[in-house]
């Protein structure tokens, strides 16, 4: 195989994740060039509406895995926490890469942290698990929508459109964005979502080759606590954009799992957390699940989206 086509969203940030597998694909398999196909996706082209709206995280994803379908690219590069766990025929996550750091994090330009916020201070984000956890800490602030890459975000914060808003750390790290904002505080408190700071590398399931590459960039100790925090976000139903939070740690010989659900508003907040030995914890995600549903998850997240998008769901009929 002398050429490796790798199918990326055309986003900046994207397309540096991409190029970061591509150069170590490169260094790895001198005889192989690798290429990029850049693509658009339906989530980077509609940014008048929430994401569950238009289907959630999975429109980040879909354009990609239909070109690897048509034969136009070996592999592709997603941000896992964007990749639903429901996987197209054909194609097979094959490889996470090392996590990074999960840590979401709260910038301004006027105010030091969220403690510092005035009341009903306005907070952009996109996600309803964001949302939910700003709510529970602080119930008076006014949360706004906040859709564009990461630039666009950050300009609208700079422009004073909003008092503060809420990323992902890792995504800042990478661009080498963090310089630009006079106050950063990492939410410590906050448990991220599934996948959070790790790439997921999807192929073509009967392409052994590439099998082989891609399974040169994975990391075992993220790929198996990612499958716990997929495991379990397979059996509870709940999709990418779900007002749902869930973390897979190991801790030495042990790992442990912790999740979080409720509606987006703060309330009727469900959290648990299980552990078990590493070499025994096959079922932990789904275990978790299960106990979760037991006292009532399914029937929060069925309310959850009606309470976030009392507004806009007429406009979906």
């Amino acid at each position: 195989m002398q050429k490796l086509i790798i199918a990326t969203r055309a986003s900046e940030l994207a397309l540096w994740q991409a190029y970061h597998i591509k150069d170590r694909i490169e260094s790895t398999f001198a005889e192989i060039g690798v290429e990029l196909n850049r693509i658009t996706s339906k989530g980077d082209k509609v940014l008048d509406k929430p994401l569950a709206l238009i289907g959630g995280k999975g429109h980040f994803t879909k354009e990609l895995e239909d070109e690897m379908l048509a034969g136009n690219a070996h592999m592709a590069v997603h941000s896992l926490k964007d990749v639903p766990t429901y996987i197209p025929e054909g194609l097979e996550l094959c490889a996470i890469t090392a996590r990074q750091d999960q840590s979401d994090v709260l910038l301004s330009h006027w105010y030091k942290n969220l403690d510092d916020l005035p009341q009903g201070a306005t907070v952009g984000t996109t996600s309803l698990r964001r949302r939910m956890q700003l709510l529970q800490s602080r119930p008076d602030l006014n949360i706004k929508e906040l859709r564009g890459n990461v630039n666009t975000r950050l300009r609208k914060l700079k422009e004073g459109e909003y008092d503060a808003i809420v990323l992902a750390y890792i995504g800042l790290y990478r661009l080498d964005l963090l310089q630009e904002i006079p106050y950063v505080e990492k939410l410590d408190f906050f448990i991220p979502p599934m996948g959070q700071a790790s790439l997921g590398i999807e192929i073509i399931s009967s392409d052994e080759k590439v099998r082989k590459i891609a399974m040169s960039l994975n990391d075992e100790d993220t790929f198996l606590c990612t499958k716990l925090e997929r495991d379990f976000i397979a059996a509870i139903g709940a999709g990418c954009s779900a007002p749902v939070a869930v973390n897979a740690t190991i801790e030495g010989e042990d790992i442990c799992i912790k999740t979080m659900l409720g509606y987006p508003d703060g309330t009727h907040i469900m959290q648990k957390e299980l552990r078990a030995k590493v070499n025994a914890c096959e079922t932990l995600g789904r275990q978790l699940a299960q106990e979760m549903i037991d006292k009532g998850a399914l029937e929060i997240l069925e309310k959850a989206e009606s309470i976030a998008f009392k507004d806009e769901m007429p406009q979906r009929l």
